[in-house]
């Protein structure tokens, strides 16, 4: 075997496990479908490939994530079935790369035991799935940031490959901005300076010697995140911070929590929902005890699961909304350190007297994990089952596109909320803009989407605040055709 073929080893076979546990996980879950947000940065990736100007501002439209629109973009000629496909394979890979990497990270801290316990709870808890099986690009963001987080930790300093894996998360989730800042700071020389009442300064390391080309290399790909979301939005619409407002003024109607009076409150409860009481024992467990003994390999991890705490409070300060999957990173850091509360002591020298408290709280927290693993699995049930459902209502929506019932040839398609608008515009390849919500108007001529049930208009809408008022089919429109979940109506001028 050459030298080549040994460095590259371990490589392949990390991507075959990957690739396996993502089958495993869609075999399992039985559920697969792009999100609201996914469809629509295709749709306008759709778009973009037609020469067209991405439809932004329209009513409840979402962030645009400029590196999904470049994924859908470049895969518009192979059709809206193959883009929703490879961006929810995508979703799959990346869900299961996330568990990869959170084991390396525990393994590399804690212990083999510690990385396999991490990856296990991180891949089982509901939201997460719920999130994956949708290809929601906060999985393929977090896989981007931890992968950075697994090269610093082998190789302090490492540079470019931890900027350039944070660059593409800076594409899909502004955080990745302030990651990229910060980790050039550090590239740079600079280390915060403590203030000591007693005892000698602290030393800090000279900064390191790199040429002016270097710097600029480096400089630019910390740049890079923001450079090209903040063109991309200057481009499309004439205002470079477009995301932040639009965001804002989105979380403002759907009356998300927000700002930084709900901070104390709500970050510790979404981290909560995901986490579950056995988890965050656990963690602190692992985390205290760590610090305490292990402190040199529990340091980085700790450091970077407080600063995505900051990050997040920081970023609900500005107004925008403190959702669940805002705090995946933070979350999964805590995994790792669940990891160290059950088997950190495996990193103590066998005849260590520290063992023998540190297994017995190991115990404890594994005793407790799988006195809730049957809760977790119900939860798990009852968010596939509803998701399951929603699946099939867009399944048979996107069966009366097949078949031609739903066409832009009598003009724009109607349709009962805003949740079908961007399903619809990628797979008639148009503009969402050509997809009008009856929340917000009416439409005197096309076709007329309505639920054919009470139970099909109450699984498929946006969100519980979605603006919401009484719709019926616009007069003058004559149904044409039906199937379990769906009415079509159609009047052509």
């Amino acid at each position: 075997m050459t030298a080549t073929s040994r460095r590259l080893a371990p490589l392949a076979g990390a991507l075959l496990a990957i690739a396996a546990l993502a089958v495993l996980l869609r075999v399992i879950t039985g559920v697969a479908f792009a999100n609201y947000d996914t469809l629509y940065a295709l749709a306008w990736g759709g778009q973009l490939a037609r020469g067209q100007v991405p439809a932004y501002d329209l009513p409840i439209a979402p962030t645009p994530h400029p590196l999904v629109e470049i994924l859908g973009a470049v895969l518009e000629p192979l059709g809206p079935r193959a883009v929703e496909d490879v961006s929810v394979a995508i979703g799959f890979l990346a869900l299961a790369g996330c568990a990869y990497v959170i084991y390396r990270l525990g393994c590399d801290w804690f212990g083999r035991a510690a990385g396999v316990l991490a990856a296990l709870i991180f891949i089982t808890r509901v939201p997460v799935l719920s999130y994956g099986v949708r290809a929601y690009v906060d999985i393929p963001y977090l896989l981007l940031v931890l992968g950075a987080l697994l090269v610093e930790s082998r190789r302090r300093r490492a540079g470019a490959p931890v900027l350039a894996l944070l660059a593409l998360a800076g594409l899909l989730r502004p955080e990745a901005w302030a990651f990229s800042g910060l980790y050039w700071l550090y590239l740079m020389g600079w280390t915060p300076r403590l203030r000591h009442r007693r005892g000698p300064e602290p030393q800090v390391p000279a900064r390191p010697q790199r040429t002016p080309r270097e710097v600029a290399g480096l400089t630019l790909l910390a740049a890079a995140g923001p450079l090209v979301w903040l063109l991309s939005d200057l481009l499309v619409t004439g205002d470079p911070l477009w995301s932040l407002t639009n965001t804002r003024h989105t979380a403002s109607t759907l009356h998300r929590v927000r700002g930084v009076a709900n901070v104390p409150q709500w970050i510790p409860r979404r981290i909560g929902e995901i986490l579950r009481p056995p988890v965050l024992v656990g963690a602190a467990l692992g985390g205290a005890l760590a610090l305490l003994w292990l402190r040199r390999r529990a340091l980085l991890g700790a450091a970077a699961g407080l600063l995505a705490v900051l990050l997040f409070a920081a970023f609900a300060a500005l107004g925008l909304p403190i959702n669940t999957r805002y705090a995946f990173l933070a979350a999964a850091i805590l995994c790792v350190f669940c990891g160290a509360g059950a088997f950190g002591w495996t990193r103590l020298a066998p005849g260590d007297r520290r063992r023998r408290w540190w297994m017995a709280g190991g115990a404890v927290v594994v005793v407790a994990l799988l006195a809730y693993a049957p809760a977790q699995y119900r939860s798990a049930h009852r968010e596939l089952d509803k998701l399951a459902r929603q699946q099939s209502i867009e399944g048979d929506l996107l069966a009366l596109v097949s078949n031609h019932s739903i066409t832009l040839r009598c003009g724009p398609v109607g349709v009962p909320n805003h949740a079908p608008i961007p399903l619809l515009a990628l797979y008639l390849k148009t503009s969402p803009a050509n997809i009008r919500s009856a929340q917000v108007g009416t439409i005197a001529s096309g076709v007329y989407v309505d639920p054919a049930s009470m139970q099909v208009e109450k699984d498929y809408v946006l969100d519980a605040h979605d603006p919401h008022r009484a719709v019926s089919v616009p007069p003058g429109f004559r149904e044409v055709a039906t199937n379990r979940s769906w009415l079509i109506f159609q009047r052509c001028a």
